[in-house]
């Protein structure tokens, strides 16, 4: 589920970052990690409407007036927490073929949903993006982000001959995660490792056939 927070050149000087967003290590980078923790915690126990700065200081043990200070409100914590989760090593599946790539892919996604324990945070941020448009801006740069890192799928296929270079990865990669999603989120109908590979093969096959092909490649 990113590469934000970084600070401005300062010439002419730059502004200060949004709170929350920096990156330093030691003490700064616990106090940062409990507090994305208690966040999380926050919001699989009782979801963003009754989350409160009140209970991420009881549980991070940050006293309040700091994290008004650095976070600025509910919202800056919910957004750092999402930021924070998108500075992983995460790397797209390499396993020699395009139809081996998708399938990994899509059966990685749908793995990630099956324990309700593991699904319980991404699904509460989810959750918390429909009533929060920071959270909403803030979970689109995370999966723009994961999306971008895919394009090496795209990269590598290509460079096998498997694809036509002008495909747009990123339409490839929502077309094989997108009926995932669907099933998860609107439906709340399962998914296993059949649809997984049903929904990576959907998209295959489209894009084989030139569906993701970006016009402004082929111009």
């Amino acid at each position: 589920m990113t590469g934000q927070g970084t600070t401005p050149k300062t010439d002419p000087p730059a502004p200060p970052l949004a709170p929350g967003t920096r990156r330093p290590g030691g003490r700064t980078a616990r106090t940062r990690a409990a507090v994305r923790d208690a966040v999380l915690t926050g919001l699989v126990e009782h979801g963003y409407p009754d989350l409160t700065v009140e209970y991420v200081a009881e549980h991070s043990g940050v006293h309040k007036t700091t994290l008004y200070r650095r976070w600025g409100n509910l919202e800056g914590l919910v957004v750092d927490a999402l930021d924070l989760a998108g500075e992983d090593s995460w790397s797209p599946p390499d396993t020699g073929s395009l139809e081996g790539d998708l399938r990994a892919l899509a059966r990685t996604t749908a793995a990630s949903f099956e324990d309700p324990a593991a699904a319980a945070a991404p699904t509460a941020f989810i959750a918390a993006a429909f009533q929060s448009e920071r959270a909403a801006e803030a979970l689109n740069a995370f999966y723009a982000e994961r999306f971008a890192r895919c394009g090496a799928i795209v990269e590598r296929a290509v460079s096998r001959h498997e694809l036509d270079r002008r495909t747009d990865a990123g339409a490839l990669v929502r077309a094989v995660v997108s009926p995932l999603f669907l099933r998860l989120f609107i439906t709340r109908e399962p998914v296993d490792g059949v649809l997984a590979d049903q929904s990576a093969d959907a998209a295959l096959a489209a894009a084989r056939a030139g569906v993701f092909n970006s016009r402004a490649a082929s111009t």
